[in-house]
C-alpha cells in the first residue's frame, strides 16, 4: 500500500509542478543533450532547436556565462582586406568548433569557452580575395568504418578562401593523412579560367551526406564574360576522391562561367537529394555574352546526392542583370496542408520573393507564374521578357521606388533623393541596368542574402531577416571605362566599379543615397519577418537593430542593413543579431515583440546557434562578435556564450 501512496503522491506532486510551470509561462523542461552538429543547426537548415529551458519568462535574465577572443581580426590598415567574423560554430561529442576569419580552425569546451586544439590553414592574409577575409564554418562527418576512438573517425571540414578542403582529426585538430595529400585537396585544380589568386574561393560551411563531402565556390562576379566554372563537386570523405561534378550553365554560353553555390548548400539523407542555391553567370551587368535565361544560374536545385544529376530545378531570376544571387541556404521542412504532412524546401531571393516547393517534385506549393518586366535599352543586351512570381506570400521588402516616395532625414536631403531618382531609370523590380542610370530595388543585398531563414515546426512560421537598400546601377560604355574609373578613384563617394570585360560594358553600383549618405527610400532599411506557411501570409515584420548613437545629428531610425540570421526556439524566441548597432536580440516568435537585448562588443554579422552540452546543463546562446569590414560594423574577435544565472 505505501508504494501505491507514494506513487500517488509523486503523481500529483508531478501535475502539479506542470500546472504551476505553465501557469508561469513556462513548460516542462526535456534535459536531454541537445547538440548542433550542423552549420543550419540540421542538415535541412532549419535552424531550430527543440530547447526551451530560456524563454519568453526568463529570457531577460540572460547573462555572457563565457568569452573567447580568436585574435583574427584585420581592419585593413596594414595591406590585408578586412575581416568579417561570419561564423556560426556547431557544438557534437562535447565539443564546439568554429572558423575565423583568418579560416583558423578552434575546438573549445561549449561550457566553458577554453580552448581544447587550434589548426591554422595558413592561408596568405594578403592575397586580393574578392569577399575579404571570411569564412563562415565547418561540417562533421562519422566514419561509420572506424570506431569514433580511432584517429580521423569524427572529422572536421573546412573550405578555405584559398580555396582548399582540408580533413581533420576532430579529437586533435590535426590533418587526416589519408584525405587527398597530407589531409587537403586543392580545390582550384580542374576548374577552367582562374587567372589570379582571390577570384576563386570558398567561404561556406562545406555540405555532407553519407561519405561525401559537397562544395561550391565563391567567384568575382563582375570582372569579366570568361570566369572561373561554377562547377558543383562531391568528394570521398575518406580519400578525397572525387566521386562527382556537376556544371550550372550549358556549353552553349561557354566561355561564361559562375552560376557558382557560394552560400550553403542543404541536403535531405533520406531522399538522397542535395539541394543547391546557385549565383548569377558572369559578369552581372551585362547578359551580352550569355543569351538567354542561363540555366542553372540563379536557380533551386536538387541533385542526386549519388550521382550529381539533376532531379530537378527552378529557376529564381532569368537572365541575371541585377546581381541576385540565389544567396540563401534552402530550408528543408514539413508543412501541414490539408490534413497531411508535405516535404518541402523554403527558399529565399535576394529581390524580396518567397518561393516554397514540394520537396521530391519541385512543384511550387502556392503557385508562381511569369509576369512581364521591364525591357532594357542598352545595346545588345536581350532580356528576359518575363520573371517568375509566387502568388503567395507576398513580398517581404518594398520593390518599387518613384521619385515621390523619397526620403532624407532633412528636407534638402529628401529633395536631393528625389530629383535623383527623377533622373534614373526606375520601373520598379527587375529594372534593367542601362547608361542612363537605373534604380536597383531592392538591390543587391537586399532581401534575403546568405542570412537565411529559420523555421519553427511547430508554428509553421517561417522568420527571416530582410534588406531594403535600393543600388543606383550605371552601365559604362567600354571606351568611357578609363576615364571613369580615374574619376571614382578621385571622388569622395566611392562607387564600386568593375570593368566586365568581353562585352560593350563596364558598371558602377552604390547605395542610392543623399548628401548626407543615407539611403533616398523610408526606413526601415531592415527588418525580421515572419510568415505563417500554412496560409502564405506575413504574420508579423518589424524593423531590425536602430541608428542609436550610429548617426550624430540624425533622429533615431529604426532598421538598420543587416546580415547574419536568425536562429528559433521551443521556447517561443527568435534570436538575431545582424544589424548594425551590435546587439544581440530575442524576439517573441508569436508576436514580433523584442523581449531582450545585449549589447556586443562588436559587430553581430552572424547566426547565432544555442545548445545543451549535457543532460543536467544550461542551455547556452553563442554568436560570433567579430563585426563587417565592408558593411562597417565595429571589428572584434569575441565569440560570447549567454546562459541563465
Amino acid at each position: 500500500m505505501r508504494s501505491n501512496r507514494l506513487a500517488a503522491s509523486a503523481a500529483f506532486l508531478a501535475c502539479a509542478l506542470l500546472t504551476v510551470a505553465r501557469f508561469a509561462g513556462s513548460e516542462p523542461i526535456d534535459k536531454a543533450i541537445a547538440d548542433w552538429p550542423f552549420y543550419g543547426g540540421d542538415a535541412g537548415g532549419t535552424r531550430y532547436s527543440t530547447l526551451r529551458e530560456i524563454n519568453r519568462s526568463n529570457v531577460a535574465q540572460l547573462k555572457v556565462a563565457w568569452e573567447y577572443h580568436t585574435g583574427d581580426v584585420s581592419d585593413g590598415s596594414d595591406g590585408r582586406p578586412k575581416s568579417a567574423f561570419e561564423t556560426t560554430p556547431v557544438v557534437a561529442n562535447g565539443t564546439m568548433y568554429l572558423t575565423t576569419p583568418f579560416n583558423r580552425v578552434i575546438a573549445l569546451d561549449p561550457e566553458s569557452g577554453k580552448e581544447k586544439w587550434s589548426f591554422d590553414p595558413k592561408i596568405d592574409p594578403r592575397a586580393p580575395y574578392s569577399e575579404g577575409l571570411i569564412n563562415r564554418g565547418v561540417a562533421l562527418w562519422s566514419d561509420a568504418h572506424n570506431a569514433e576512438s580511432e584517429t580521423c573517425g569524427w572529422r572536421v571540414f573546412i573550405a578555405t578562401i584559398d580555396a582548399r578542403l582540408i580533413a581533420l582529426d576532430a579529437a586533435t585538430g590535426l590533418p587526416c593523412d589519408g584525405f587527398g595529400a597530407n589531409g587537403q585537396i586543392d580545390l582550384t585544380r580542374g576548374i577552367p579560367n582562374i587567372t589570379r589568386r582571390g577570384e576563386y574561393e570558398e567561404t561556406s560551411a562545406p555540405a555532407i551526406i553519407d561519405d561525401l563531402v559537397i562544395v561550391g565556390s565563391s567567384i568575382a562576379d563582375n570582372d569579366r564574360v570568361k570566369s572561373p566554372s561554377g562547377a558543383v563537386r562531391a568528394f570521398d570523405a575518406r580519400t578525397g576522391a572525387l566521386r562527382w561534378t556537376w556544371h550550372p550553365l550549358a556549353d552553349d554560353i561557354a566561355p561564361t562561367g559562375a552560376g557558382n553555390v557560394w552560400s550553403t548548400i542543404s541536403v535531405d539523407a533520406e531522399r538522397g537529394l542535395v539541394f543547391l542555391p546557385t549565383g548569377s553567370a558572369s559578369p552581372d551587368y551585362d547578359g551580352f555574352a550569355r543569351p538567354g535565361d542561363n540555366k542553372w544560374a540563379n536557380s533551386l536545385v536538387a541533385l542526386s546526392a549519388r550521382t550529381g544529376e539533376l532531379v530537378w530545378g527552378f529557376q529564381l531570376v532569368h537572365h541575371d542583370l541585377w546581381d541576385y544571387d540565389v544567396a540563401s541556404q534552402p530550408t528543408l521542412a514539413t508543412l501541414r496542408r490539408n490534413g497531411a504532412d508535405v516535404a518541402v524546401v523554403i527558399q529565399g531571393s535576394k529581390y524580396g520573393n518567397l518561393f516554397v516547393f514540394e520537396r521530391e517534385t519541385g512543384k511550387p506549393v502556392f503557385g508562381v507564374e511569369e509576369r512581364p518586366v521591364p525591357r532594357s535599352d542598352a545595346d545588345g543586351e536581350a532580356t528576359a521578357p518575363t520573371q517568375p512570381f509566387p502568388l503567395l506570400p507576398p513580398p517581404l521588402v518594398p520593390q518599387r521606388l518613384d521619385a515621390a516616395d523619397a526620403w532624407g532625414p532633412t528636407p534638402e536631403a529628401k529633395e536631393a533623393c528625389r530629383v535623383k531618382i527623377g533622373r534614373l531609370r526606375s520601373d520598379g523590380v527587375f529594372t534593367p541596368p542601362s547608361v542612363q542610370g537605373s534604380v536597383a530595388v531592392p538591390g543587391n543585398v537586399g532581401g534575403m542574402n546568405w542570412s537565411s531563414g529559420a523555421f519553427d515546426p511547430e508554428r509553421q512560421l517561417f522568420v527571416t531577416n530582410v534588406n531594403n537598400l535600393p543600388m543606383e546601377v550605371h552601365l559604362i560604355p567600354r571606351n568611357q571605362y578609363g576615364a571613369r574609373e580615374k574619376e571614382n578613384q578621385l571622388g569622395e563617394l566611392r562607387a564600386e566599379i568593375s570593368p566586365q570585360h568581353g562585352t560593350p560594358h563596364g558598371m558602377s553600383r552604390q547605395v542610392l543615397a543623399s548628401p548626407a549618405r543615407l539611403p533616398c527610400i523610408p526606413p526601415p532599411w531592415g527588418s525580421l519577418v515572419a510568415i505563417d506557411l500554412a496560409n502564405g501570409s506575413i504574420r508579423w515584420s518589424v524593423p531590425l537593430g536602430s541608428t542609436a548613437g550610429l548617426l550624430p545629428n540624425v533622429p533615431v531610425i529604426h532598421g538598420t542593413p543587416n546580415l547574419g540570421g536568425p536562429t528559433v526556439t521551443a521556447g517561443g524566441l527568435v534570436f538575431v543579431a545582424a544589424a548594425m548597432d551590435n546587439y544581440l536580440r530575442a524576439f517573441d516568435i508569436d508576436t514580433g515583440d523584442e523581449l531582450w537585448k545585449a549589447p556586443l562588443p562588436a559587430g553581430g554579422q552572424a547566426t547565432p546557434m544555442t545548445y545543451r552540452p549535457r543532460p543536467d546543463g544550461k542551455q547556452f546562446v553563442v554568436i560570433a562578435a567579430g563585426g563587417h569590414g565592408r558593411l562597417g560594423t565595429k571589428l572584434g574577435d569575441s565569440l560570447i556564450a549567454f546562459a541563465l544565472p
